[in-house]
């Protein structure tokens, strides 16, 4: 399944949850330098679907808040836990 987040790099804590037009929101405590964000970024969202951090593949945007994200797994268990996800915060 194909994913577009919305990082928040040097957030208080790492976590997923709510929608930044159309995107999922990821906050990650790493700062945006030399790639550490976007690293975290995948840990956080593999852990918010439930699935292995090996399972989640940066597509595009390495160096930009917005990426797009490849998940391997069930699709319609990764589906209904972006809808879980997305709501957060309504």
């Amino acid at each position: 399944m194909r994913l577009t987040v919305h990082v928040h790099p040097g957030s208080r804590r790492g976590e997923v949850g709510g929608d930044y037009d159309g995107a999922l929101v990821v906050r990650v405590r790493a700062r945006a330098v030399d790639g550490a964000a976007s690293d975290e970024t995948l840990r956080v969202v593999a852990d918010a679907f439930g699935v292995s951090p090996s399972s989640v593949d940066l597509v595009h945007g390495r160096r930009s808040r917005t990426k797009i994200l490849e998940l391997h797994g069930d699709e319609s268990t990764l589906r209904t836990r972006l809808a879980e996800l997305r709501s957060v915060g309504d």
